[in-house]
């Protein structure tokens, strides 16, 4: 008999919920009052495989790939890989009929080694060497954006039969503080690219590209993307008699980090992509083309938790509480998340607001902010932060020389290391001794 079963109440009054905007939504308390995910009880995974640990639910990213192919039956899915490339992953997309973008050459290698077609991949990047796109060429990769004059310059020595590309577009949209990458529209850079490619037997333009940045959670954004590119893919039609039948709009999909984050509606952005097309197709008088989009985030951010033990728990200089943990502030794990929770327990007592820093962190580099916790919490528990699915691994460092976390799938019940934890003999690899 657990406590919940002598306290029923505190199920529902007292026990913190898992919110589902940014815990997988298989996420939930057992009977014994354990965390579990996946069929596992999260703190059994700590014990296993140590902590830190990422942890990824099969089931999570599965079911995203599946809703996105619900909403966009006629618009080609591409996963971003930069968010998240580890090649169990790549087989998981790949298996619910997603295409797959890598962004670098250990990218498209790690997509290779999972067994994913090469004509399936999309390779792009602000600005790609003359070896990765050899390689990429040689592979045989189905799309290339070029975002860059000397791209095509070296694409065109390189291509021995006709390659597909995309040319990369900055649509002047203003979305982010940050610019955008590729060719500004209606620039005489842009003209110029048209004219080299169409020139080129070995190069195949068959579309246009554009990323208007991360965390968009408007959807009006994406429809004016698709007119304005329209209109310059009947410009280029006019020009040089080239039909291009593909526009991709890349990610950007906004997740929410924290309980009450804007998120992107996909039922709202798949009626305003719709629309879009319609009167952009008709005011232009263009055939409509084939819609890609690359959403990466969306997909892996909420399917990731990381696990951390606490090492000591300690009172700051103004008076608050800071959770000091066996992982690092450093590596992205501060881009947000929602919040911290004990796994092994109901925190069914008084809480309190701290920070959470890891063992190597300097001042401001934290892990979590103003998360709830135990007032009891003790040395020896172990935390679980959701929403660390996407760029947290691919960004963490061996700071301090201390290795990165292995990663481990969950799904019905069972557990499966997907990488394993990097050691000190790792490290010492790259030493150069005289």
């Amino acid at each position: 008999m657990t406590l919940l079963d002598i306290f029923p109440s505190l199920r529902a009054s007292t026990v913190p919920r898992l919110d589902p905007a940014v815990w997988p939504a298989d996420t939930h308390y057992d009977g014994d009052g354990r965390i579990t995910l996946g069929g596992v009880a999260l703190h059994d995974v700590a014990d296993q495989y140590g902590t830190p640990v990422r942890v990824i639910d099969e089931t999570e990213v599965r079911e995203r790939c599946r809703a996105y192919r619900k909403h966009f039956p006629d618009i080609e899915i591409v996963y971003a890989g930069t968010a998240l490339m580890v090649g169990a992953v790549a087989r998981w997309v790949a298996d619910e009929g997603l295409s797959v973008q890598v962004g670098s050459s250990g990218e498209l290698s790690v997509a290779l080694a999972a067994g994913i077609d090469p004509r399936r991949i999309v390779l792009h990047g602000n600005g790609k060497t003359l070896d990765e796109l050899r390689t990429a060429v040689r592979c045989g990769v189905g799309r290339i954006v070029v975002g860059s004059l000397t791209e095509i310059t070296l694409l065109t020595a390189l291509a021995t039969q006709p390659q597909q590309v995309l040319l990369r577009i900055a649509t002047g949209i203003d979305v982010s503080d940050a610019d955008q990458f590729g060719f500004p529209l209606g620039s005489r850079s842009f003209e110029t690219a048209v004219a080299r490619i169409a020139g080129r037997c070995n190069l195949q333009l068959v579309g246009l590209h554009c990323h208007l940045g991360p965390q968009i959670h408007d959807p009006d954004h994406y429809g004016e993307a698709i007119r304005r590119m329209i209109r310059e893919m009947s410009w280029i039609d006019h020009e040089y008699g080239l039909l291009l039948s593909q526009l991709d709009i890349g990610g950007g999909h906004a997740v929410a980090l924290r309980g009450g984050d804007a998120e992107l509606n996909l039922r709202e952005l798949a009626d305003i992509l719709d629309d879009a097309l319609d009167a952009g197709c008709a005011r232009h008088r263009f055939p409509r083309p084939v819609l890609t989009m690359e959403p990466g985030r969306a997909i892996i951010a909420r399917a990731g938790i990381t696990l951390h033990r606490v090492l000591a728990v300690d009172e700051t200089t103004g008076g608050g509480t800071r959770v000091i943990v066996d992982g690092s502030g450093y590596g992205g794990r501060s881009r947000g998340h929602g919040g911290a929770l004990v796994v092994n327990r109901h925190p069914i007592g008084p809480q309190m607001t701290a920070s959470v820093a890891g063992k190597h962190s300097e001042s401001g580099a934290l892990i979590a902010t103003e998360v709830r916790l135990p007032a009891d919490l003790r040395p020896g528990e172990v935390l679980a932060l959701p929403c660390t699915g996407a760029y947290h691994h691919g960004s963490a460092t061996t700071y301090s020389t201390v290795g990165r976390p292995p990663m481990v799938a969950v799904a019905d019940g069972r557990t499966r290391q997907l990488l394993r934890r990097e050691t000190t003999a790792d490290l010492l690899m790259r030493e150069l001794v005289e």
